[in-house]
């Protein structure tokens, strides 16, 4: 008899635990992980990634006021068309980086990178493209790969569960992150190489001029 209360014990709890399962997962999902980059304004995608790095979909004369209170110094836009158009105040410095996801290589990394870096010593920075997902996406997360250390997996995560946008459109965003070399980037970042490679285009432009120099 008490085998029989023990099995019917332990029938139930595994009902209790199949029910259970569901409701920490609906947690664990609409928990955010504190050190993910943080929602400002819904309007423009915004983001806070960190006290000196945010990121959005394109703004516009509307998002002005906003910017100045968080005291956005720089603007960087990875869209074919500059933000003159938008950002009318002197105030702040307009970078323009134009890009593909489905053309990116290491040169197109270290450049953003290079810039945002820089760019912060001077205030906040704002990065944006058209949504706010893929192309901010990627610079997004090799920043968080390269710069601040963290791992691929961490910042895939973040990158495709944030919340940013549609995650069908992260695909190229993807194959250039599993296939990137951190710490070659990383190395080449800190020396102030344009590329990973020493036969890139630009390392080929540079190795030119100087010679032409010399």
């Amino acid at each position: 008899m008490s085998l029989l209360r023990f099995i019917l014990a332990m029938c139930l709890l595994l009902v209790a635990l199949f029910n259970l399962t569901p409701a920490l997962a609906a947690d664990s999902i609409s928990t955010r992980p504190t050190d993910w980059a943080q929602p400002v304004e819904v309007q423009y995608n915004l983001f806070q990634m960190s006290p000196t790095l945010y990121r959005s979909a394109l703004p516009d004369s509307g998002a002005l006021p906003l910017l100045e209170r968080l005291r956005v110094g720089t603007v960087v836009s990875f869209l074919p068309e500059s933000d003159a158009s938008w950002l009318s105040t002197a105030k702040i410095t307009q970078v323009h980086l134009p890009y593909r996801t489905n053309h990116v290589d290491d040169a197109d990394i270290l450049k953003a990178l290079r810039t945002i870096q820089t760019a912060e010593a001077n205030g906040p920075v704002l990065m944006h493209c058209k949504h706010g997902s893929d192309r901010t996406g990627l610079i997004a997360a090799m920043y968080r790969v390269v710069v601040q250390g963290w791992t691929k997996e961490e910042a895939l995560n973040e990158m495709t569960q944030g919340g940013f946008g549609d995650s069908t459109h992260f695909k190229d965003g993807i194959r250039y992150m599993m296939q990137a070399d951190v710490e070659k980037l990383r190395t080449a970042l800190a020396n102030g190489d344009c590329s990973t490679s020493p036969f890139a285009a630009c390392s080929m432009k540079s190795w030119f001029k100087s010679a032409h120099i010399e």
